[in-house]
Order: C-alpha cells, then sequence, then structure tokens
C-alpha cells in the first residue's frame, strides 16, 4: 500500500502557505516576478516552482467567484512521465515501490534536446518543467525526503484549512469519496479528479476545467491504473518470493 495526498478544494483559502512550504522545504529559488493582472504568482509552474496555487475567477449565479487550485505532480500510478524516460534512461526517473512516489534523480539532468521534451509531453497534466539551459526537468516528489522518514510533506504540513491531507492510499482515497458525498448537497456536480489514475485525488465543487486547463488528464484512462499497478507490484513481489 503506497501514499496518497487528498486535496479538498472546497476549503482552500489561498493562503499559499503550501507554495512557500515546498520553496522553503526544497531550498529553491525566488522567481523574479511582476504584476500580470492576477493575484496568481508566478504566472506557472517553472524549474523553481514545482508547486503554485492557481487563481480562476468566474461567475456564478450572478456572483464572481474565485476557484483556487493548489497544483503539483500528481504522481501517477504507472506514471506516464517514467514510461517515457524509461527507454532513454531507466533511472532517470524512479517509482517508490513503498510510497508510489514518483521522483527525477541527478541522471535526468543529463536528458535534453528531444528526449526531455518528451518526458515531459508524456505528463497528461503538464506537470514537468524543462530547465533553464534546456537540460533535465523538475517537478514534486512528495517531498519524498520528508514521508521515507515518517513525516508528512511540507505542503500538507503548512496548509492550516485542512485542504492538504495525507495518508495511506485507501485512507485517503476514503476521505474523499465520504467528502465528496457531504460535498454534493451544496454543489450537485462536484467530482473527484481522476481517483482511479493518480495518487493526488482533488474535490472539485465545479467542472475541473473551470479550474485549470489541465486540472484532469484529458481523456477519461481506458482501464483502472490504481488496481492494474497493485496487481503489478503484487505479481513482482509474488515472483520474489517465489
Amino acid at each position: 500500500m503506497g501514499k496518497s495526498i487528498f486535496v479538498d478544494l472546497t476549503r482552500c483559502t489561498a493562503c499559499r502557505g503550501c507554495q512557500v512550504a515546498c520553496k522553503q522545504w526544497k531550498n529553491l529559488p525566488g522567481e523574479e516576478t511582476r504584476n500580470t493582472g492576477s493575484h496568481q504568482n508566478p504566472p506557472d509552474l517553472s524549474f523553481n516552482t514545482i508547486r503554485l496555487v492557481r487563481f480562476t475567477e468566474v461567475e456564478k449565479a450572478g456572483k464572481v467567484q474565485w476557484l483556487f487550485f493548489p497544483e503539483q505532480c500528481r504522481h501517477c500510478y504507472g506514471a506516464p512521465c517514467k514510461a517515457q524516460a524509461d527507454s532513454i534512461d531507466d533511472q532517470a526517473i524512479l517509482q517508490d515501490d513503498a510510497t508510489g512516489a514518483v521522483h527525477m534523480t541527478p541522471a535526468i539532468m543529463k536528458i535534453g534536446g528531444q528526449d526531455i521534451k518528451d518526458i515531459q509531453g508524456a505528463c497528461p497534466y503538464d506537470i514537468p518543467r524543462i530547465g533553464p539551459d534546456g537540460m533535465g526537468a523538475n517537478k514534486c516528489d512528495m517531498c519524498f525526503d520528508r514521508i521515507t522518514n515518517g513525516l508528512k510533506p511540507a505542503c500538507v504540513t503548512a496548509c492550516p484549512t485542512g485542504t492538504m491531507n495525507f495518508g495511506d492510499e485507501d485512507e485517503m482515497l476514503k476521505m474523499a469519496q465520504d467528502r465528496l458525498e457531504e460535498v454534493k448537497k451544496e454543489f450537485p456536480n462536484a467530482v473527484l479528479g481522476d481517483p482511479d489514475s493518480v495518487r493526488v485525488i482533488y474535490l472539485f465543487q465545479h467542472d475541473p476545467k473551470q479550474f485549470y486547463e489541465h486540472a484532469v488528464a484529458e481523456a477519461a484512462t481506458p482501464m483502472n491504473r490504481r488496481q492494474l499497478f497493485a496487481a503489478l507490484r503484487g505479481s513482482r513481489h509474488g515472483s520474489r518470493r517465489g
């Protein structure tokens, strides 16, 4: 059983505590930014900004509302970025058996040109960002160093509202499903974002595409990757025992 993060967007106030905590824990440099007409800052993910709270202004029932979307890598079951990287260097992106965290290694920094663009393009959520010199890429690793030492990810620890939650995958999925049923009483169109394909499960009170164009994958997954990943992992462990 791996780990998961449940993100309840109905509770997000866009305090950006998670964004700041990520920068601090990862010791990532700040970025020179400017006013673009939105509170969202910086305007997009980058090699040095691997977590970003997105702001979208919408009109609901004649009133203006903000939709807040703290974005990060989804840590897919059977991650497409890893599958693409494996064809170049099977050590560049690893997926931890115990936690399920998908993390890049220093080997990724040796990959450039079309190869690194193909790795970036394999992600259905447009997450990895290529280095400023065109070499390597960076993304959230679920605070791999923290979670393998019994700590929660920095973003979860910093969240003051209960938006961010971390734990065993089955526990987080149940929390997400239970919360969805509760939220539907007020927001009938509320949904979970790709819960059978990813370890970072978002609860959207409105259409996910209103939050961000890549909030959910473009096409429905033809199989339950969560169950498939578990079956394959069980098969590998069984063969080792044999």
